[in-house]
């Protein structure tokens, strides 16, 4: 079914007013409707209009097709505003990194949570061990920075290689442009 966002006349004689409303295309100017998303009144100075921005933007990314007038309207609504945005057709000023750079960031945080938790568990095990020896403190600090040694390492490894990925995403944004 093609669906359609459009105005439907209402008002006497003269004195138009009209709907904006979601309808199937096939059904005539004034016919039933799905749903009415708004109203415009043309004939006070300025205009009125009145819409329902959140169904609009609903209506339109599911394929929806405004008229004229109607994308005019929703224009000035700012519904087709947040559906190009919505679409990735406008970028806006502060709007967050691509999907590409967010995938690779992940890969540094998760080894540093890690690495964390490895020191949190063994300073925890350094200190029962304390408690419950007295006197052999020693060896156990020695395991603990023996982890957190390899823990670092691998830190590093990860780090190489997102900065590996992070290149060869540069490179390829480049031989996009």
């Amino acid at each position: 079914m093609a669906v359609k966002i459009r105005l439907t006349r209402l008002g006497k004689k003269k004195q138009p007013t009209y709907r904006v409303v979601v309808t199937d295309s096939r059904k005539a100017r004034d016919g039933a409707y799905i749903e009415q998303l708004g109203f415009y009144d043309p004939k006070p100075n300025p205009s009125v209009i009145d819409i329902n921005n959140e169904r609009a933007l609903y209506w339109l990314t599911t394929g929806a097709q405004p008229t004229e007038r109607a994308q005019k309207l929703l224009e000035i609504s700012g519904a087709w505003t947040q559906f190009k945005i919505a679409r990735g057709e406008i970028h806006t000023v502060g709007a967050e990194e691509p999907v590409k750079a967010k995938a690779a960031k992940p890969k540094v945080a998760e080894p540093k949570a890690k690495a964390e938790a490895v020191v949190l568990e063994e300073s925890v095990a350094v200190e029962e061990a304390v408690t419950a020896d007295g006197g052999e403190t020693e060896v156990v600090e020695d395991t603990v920075v023996e982890k957190v040694v390899e823990t670092a390492d691998g830190i590093e490894e990860s780090i190489e290689e997102v900065v590996v990925v992070e290149e060869e995403a540069a490179v390829e944004s480049e031989d996009a442009s």
